[in-house]
């Protein structure tokens, strides 16, 4: 499809070990192409030992550490301060780089509660000790298409190193603040990636899907014209990846899900389906075909 990277498992993660080592072993064999393939873990030094003790052959890493302070009161109970954080993230990116790995990205987990005092030091901090990326993870969905723009364009500007944007649905925004966070990032003059997952599954409302994300960059006024996707992608297999997705998962698509739900292409009303006869243009953004779909 085109997509630039998976964040593919969990390597410390014992029932997943076997799945990590055959998607490495896949992509050794150029089973697996054009696609970078990255494991997520804790930003602790013992994460990263056992990461490349069960899988040697890794060579991206995002790590993982929670900057804001309700969670760093509420997950550590006071035996952490913010200068603690700042302290265990950098010495694990130390830790990942002597143990092998090529990339080491940098979470700031609810990024969306942190100050952006906190957020730009974190932020330089990771680009000092070598981090290639900062996430940005809008963890409870709390931003809006504003708030995200601004913050994402400052950590930019003031931070400058690529950021990635993290976002979920919990308010219903997931594809909008993405959408206004890679704005910021770039505006900001720095490159951006964007975190989706198929059919939007993830955590309570799930984040931003990767076909309607894709749709809204491609696809929403003014956007595609002036902002562009850094690899082509190859969205007529969007509809075949959702549903295995869906089988996989054995969870549903719904039926309004962007380009892919069951009622994307279906009109009830008698002037749309009117109007959709005469030209789909009238009423369809986009073509069926363009996903892979086979309705007519």
């Amino acid at each position: 499809m085109g997509i630039f990277q998976s964040e593919f498992g969990f390597p410390t993660t014992k029932h997943e070990r076997g799945y990590v080592e055959a998607n490495l072993e896949l992509a050794k064999m150029g089973v697996i192409k054009n696609l970078r393939l990255e494991g997520w873990i804790r930003a602790i030094v013992a994460d990263v030992d056992l990461a490349f003790r069960r899988a040697p052959s890794l060579k991206h890493l995002n790590l993982s550490i929670s900057t804001s302070e309700q969670m760093i009161n509420g997950k550590f109970q006071g035996r952490k301060v913010f200068k603690d954080i700042i302290e265990d993230m950098t010495i694990a990116v130390n830790a990942a780089y002597a143990k092998g790995a090529e990339t080491v990205g940098v979470n700031a987990e609810d990024a969306s509660r942190t100050s952006i005092v906190n957020l730009i030091e974190f932020g330089k901090a990771a680009k000092e000790v070598g981090a290639t990326r900062l996430r940005y993870c809008d963890t409870l969905g709390y931003d809006n298409p504003f708030t995200i723009y601004e913050t994402a364009r400052t950590l930019a500007e003031k931070v400058g190193m690529p950021i990635e944007i993290h976002c979920h649905g919990d308010l219903g925004m997931a594809i909008g603040n993405s959408l206004a966070g890679a704005k910021g990032v770039i505006d900001g003059g720095q490159d951006v990636y964007v975190n989706t997952t198929v059919n939007g599954i993830g955590e309570r409302a799930g984040n931003a899907d990767l076909v309607a994300f894709l749709l809204a960059i491609l696809k929403s006024k003014g956007f595609g014209e002036k902002y562009q996707l850094g690899h082509e992608v190859d969205l007529s297999k969007a509809w075949k990846i959702a549903r295995f997705a869906s089988y996989a998962f054995d969870v549903e698509i719904p039926i309004n899900q962007p380009g892919v739900g069951r009622n994307c292409f279906a009109h009830a009303s008698g002037i749309h389906a009117d109007g959709v006869i005469k030209d789909s243009q009238n009423y369809e953004l986009y073509g069926y075909e363009e996903l892979g779909r086979g309705e007519a």
